[in-house]
């Protein structure tokens, strides 16, 4: 059985080097089953170094080199149609909003035949058909954007939160030392207040004691 490596994608493809040709579904090409057999009759394992879906016109590449090229298989869906623009782009709101895959064409929508009901309440009408479906691909880079802006977001988050830390740090060591100073100021004053008080009573206390002795003596 032959191995797959690698997707070449449609427009890298060589048509000389295809030498078979696998039809998928949109589901299948979205997630591929690990064995698949061509139309020819060649079957392979896919052995690609990271999944990933497949596109109509892609191409699988052998381990000799050679290609198996995509095709889009015909599925039943209904083609859908509108009195005006407008009532078309609203269905195809509402087809989004309800994760409904649709291929948008100039004044058509193709839809599963499952969305009959969504596009009989948008006052549309709807075609079974049988054709290869091709719808938009999903936003994917949009959801990874949504992240980026959450990681930044939360960097930002962290960023202002240091930023108050640092604030009300400096303000309580500001706090601190004011208190502290003043603390050492009021000590001082009053260490210097009780001295003078100190030297105040001594001395009037000697003169005092000398001249009642003094006094009594000459009388």
């Amino acid at each position: 059985m032959q191995r797959a490596t690698a997707i070449v994608r449609k427009v890298a493809v060589r048509a000389d080097a295809i030498v078979d040709t696998i039809v998928l579904d949109h589901a299948a090409r979205q997630a591929p089953p690990e064995s698949l057999t061509a139309e020819g009759g060649l079957s392979l394992t896919l052995a690609l170094a990271k999944a990933a879906a497949f596109e109509d016109g892609d191409a699988l590449r052998l381990e000799d080199g050679r290609l198996v090229a995509i095709r889009a298989a015909g599925e039943p869906l209904l083609e859908v149609r509108a009195e005006n623009p407008a009532r078309l782009l609203r269905l195809a709101w509402q087809l989004g909003g309800s994760h409904v895959p649709a291929e948008i064409a100039a004044d058509v929508l193709y839809v599963p035949r499952s969305a009959a009901e969504l596009v009989r309440g948008q006052g549309c009408a709807a075609t079974p058909v049988t054709r290869a479906f091709k719808p938009e691909r999903a936003a994917h880079d949009h959801s990874q954007c949504g992240h980026d802006h959450h990681a930044h977001d939360h960097h930002a988050h962290e960023h202002h939160d240091h930023a108050h830390h640092d604030h009300d740090h400096g303000h309580s060591h500001t706090g601190h030392d004011h208190a502290h100073d003043h603390s050492h100021a009021g000590h001082d004053h009053a260490h210097d207040h009780s001295h003078a008080v100190h030297d105040h009573a001594h001395d009037h206390g000697a003169p005092g004691h000398v001249h009642g002795p003094d006094c009594k003596h000459d009388h």
